[in-house]
């Protein structure tokens, strides 16, 4: 993937930076694979908002990604690479040759025409899925289980890894893209490479529009607000917080706080938090 550039014809085109899509073969997504994806909005089942800046935005259809990889020992071959409305990476669409076709998360440098395969026993190539204990140390890898049999739940957003660092009893010891340290089980399985479309950070809308269309409404900042809805709200003119540290709307400490629970039981797991 590339980024392309825009000279300022417009104010909108001004700071625009947008993605080329080189890398997508075809248009139009696979219709056995799509699904009808209900947007709430921030609301839940009661209509109250629970996260803010959420709504509008362009229509979107799920498409169903395999992150189980659970076709063992059968060879499936890239027939397209795809644009995915609903995350920063790209996505494959694979042929398997008893005739299924699914979607994956296309592996940087994983071509149209390239074969994969998953189970115990392939080859260590770009694509294919493995059991941690069967990869190489420091061999890079993603959509990572963490609990056998579930589905790669971690590493998947558009350009990360994480590196295999040991291996020591029925565990394995992962760096994360955030830098934290962490060991899952052998059993779990993982894909091997770097997700595609490293480039998904360096994208800039450009004008607020654009921020619509992903969905994303505008966030007001607090010191512009009454007191009675926010606690930086109020005073004459431009004013200082007026408090010791900033505070969220509902009075909580905002920056710098740790909000992860302080039992939680996969804390055994992490041996350096990230930082």
């Amino acid at each position: 993937m590339s980024i392309r550039l825009y000279k300022s014809y417009t104010p909108g085109t001004r700071n625009r930076a947008l993605s080329t899509f080189s890398e997508i073969t075809k248009a139009k997504p696979e219709k056995s694979l799509l699904r009808k994806n209900h947007r709430n909005k921030g609301r839940n089942n009661r209509g109250i908002i629970t996260v803010r800046h959420r709504g509008g935005g362009h229509k979107r259809l799920y498409r169903l990604i395999d992150f189980k990889r659970n076709k063992y020992k059968i060879y499936g071959i890239v027939s397209a690479i795809e644009y995915d409305p609903n995350r920063n990476a790209r996505i494959a669409l694979i042929n398997y040759v008893d005739g299924e076709k699914c979607y994956i998360l296309q592996p940087k440098n994983l071509n149209v025409g390239d074969k994969i395969m998953s189970g115990s026993g392939s080859l260590l190539n770009i694509g294919n899925t493995l059991p941690l204990e069967e990869i190489p140390l420091g061999t890079s890898v993603h959509n990572i289980e963490l609990i056998p049999n579930r589905g790669g739940q971690i590493v998947r957003s558009a350009g990360t890894s994480a590196k295999i660092l040991a291996k020591e009893g029925n565990y394995i010891t992962l760096r994360l893209p955030s830098k934290e340290i962490r060991l899952i089980r052998k059993e779990c399985f993982a894909t091997i490479g770097e997700v595609s479309n490293n480039d998904a950070f360096l994208v800039q809308s450009g004008k607020a529009g654009r921020t619509r269309w992903l969905g994303r409404r505008p966030t007001v900042r607090g010191s512009v607000m009454n007191p009675c809805d926010h606690p930086h709200g109020g005073g004459e003119g431009r004013t200082p917080i007026g408090r010791t540290r900033p505070l969220t709307p509902w009075g909580k400490v905002a920056l710098g706080m740790k909000t992860r629970k302080q039992k939680k039981l996969s804390d055994a797991y992490i041996l350096r938090r990230r930082s």
